[in-house]
């Protein structure tokens, strides 16, 4: 059974508080912050040759491939890559709404809604 992104964001959020990262009240601002620095570690590894889709697991400073090479698939490895960082951007901004009490699924849902109408290439940005 899967969960809905509100079940997610209130997850990550508990995760936040059960960890002591809201022990003391952050500003919008920092919490932003901590959103754009791990999108900056994604352009990091891919600065560093790792592919979109490449991922790694570290541990006491070993280093394996592929998960399933983990005896027993012990999650106290740590996930690594540019997957995991794209990971941790929608863990921090799940984080930000259980705090702030946003409904990301219905905010998601009414955006797509929104730019399904919008015309090609809209804005006209070239990049």
């Amino acid at each position: 059974m899967s969960k809905s992104i509100n079940e997610l964001v209130k997850e990550a959020h508990e995760n936040a508080v059960n960890k002591g990262w809201w022990n003391e009240d952050r500003s919008f601002g920092e919490v932003i912050a901590l959103i754009h620095s791990e999108a900056s570690e994604a352009l990091e590894d891919y600065r560093n040759g790792k592919w979109p889709d490449e991922e790694w697991y570290t541990k006491n400073g070993e280093i394996i491939r592929f998960f399933s090479d983990i005896e027993g698939q012990d999650a106290t490895w740590k996930p690594c890559g540019i997957p995991s960082e794209l990971a941790d951007i929608v863990i921090r901004v799940f984080d930000a709404c259980g705090r702030y009490g946003i409904d990301l699924e219905r905010a998601i849902l009414e955006k797509m809604a929104y730019n399904a109408t919008r015309p090609q290439r809209h804005g006209g940005k070239v990049i």
